[in-house]
């Protein structure tokens, strides 16, 4: 179990273990635990959740689109409240937009190479990212790594924050469990730009791709399992802490990948599809 395993798993509110006994059994180091899910007040994270869905529709609302969809829900919350709530969530309206920052020097962007691509098979193109995860008493955040071919999802882990550890982790546990892809194709956050990232796909030899800024189409396989996760599993579920979304989480994607039959590939599973036509 990964460190960042280890840290979602703690219930800093539960009354039966402290948090320093939750971290003994687990072998981490309380100096190590964090979890700042819990520090945010509760109308903040009713917002959060909020913006969550109004986002998950409609991922072209920025700001004050945002604000004027929660105002129509009986929220007064303004633009600078939206603005600072979107960022913590790490969401950005998709669409044209100037370019008014410039990316960090040390980090390396990637032109957009799948344009016009046909998947034909497995292991042709895998794509990953970050979706905010509302729970009741906090957030986390669920990234996974998607085949787009067969929608199986390769790999999947949950963070309580959007440094790049937990991306990494998930790329190279789906390397380990089913071997390279021919292309990788992420956005241009600093998660997947840093050299740590891009150095994991280069000495494996994969070609990288990265979506085209505020082209969400670019990367739409994954975006659209956030939205099948979110409606028929996060939402309905209201999880209570980590421990409940994590032991959720994978029923869940077990049921996905080898139950859930899916239009898309002929009403049969991706796991079928995945291992079968490789």
């Amino acid at each position: 179990m990964t460190l960042t395993e280890k840290r979602v798993l703690i219930e800093p509110v539960s009354s039966d273990l402290t948090i320093q006994l939750q971290c003994t059994l687990l072998g981490l180091s309380r100096s190590t635990f964090y979890y700042e899910a819990c520090q945010d007040d509760w109308f903040n994270l009713l917002i959060m959740r909020e913006i969550d869905k109004i986002y998950t529709a409609r991922p072209d609302y920025g700001k004050r689109r945002m604000s004027i969809a929660l105002k129509k829900k009986g929220y007064d919350i303004g633009l600078e409240l939206s603005r600072t709530l979107m960022k913590r969530m790490g969401l950005e309206a998709i669409g044209p937009k100037p370019n008014l920052s410039k990316p960090h020097p040390t980090h390396k962007i990637y032109p957009y190479g799948l344009r016009g691509i046909r998947m034909v098979r497995p292991n042709q193109v895998w794509s990953t990212d970050i979706t905010y995860l509302p729970m009741k008493n906090g957030f986390l955040y669920l990234t996974a790594v998607i085949d787009w071919y067969s929608r199986y999802i390769l790999a999947w882990k949950l963070s309580n924050t959007l440094d790049g550890l937990f991306c990494r982790e998930v790329v190279l546990e789906a390397l380990e469990k089913y071997g390279t892809p021919e292309w990788f194709n992420t956005d241009q956050g600093s998660q997947y730009t840093c050299f740590e990232f891009i150095r994991i796909l280069e000495e494996a030899k994969i070609q990288i791709s990265m979506d085209g800024r505020g082209r969400a189409l670019d990367n739409v396989w994954i975006e659209r399992f956030w939205r099948t996760v979110k409606y028929e599993e996060i939402y309905p579920k209201d999880y209570s802490g980590g421990l409940e979304a994590f032991q959720s989480l994978r029923l869940y994607m077990t049921y996905y990948n080898e139950e859930r039959p899916h239009s898309s590939l002929g009403y049969e599973t991706p796991e079928l599809v995945y291992l079968t036509r490789r």
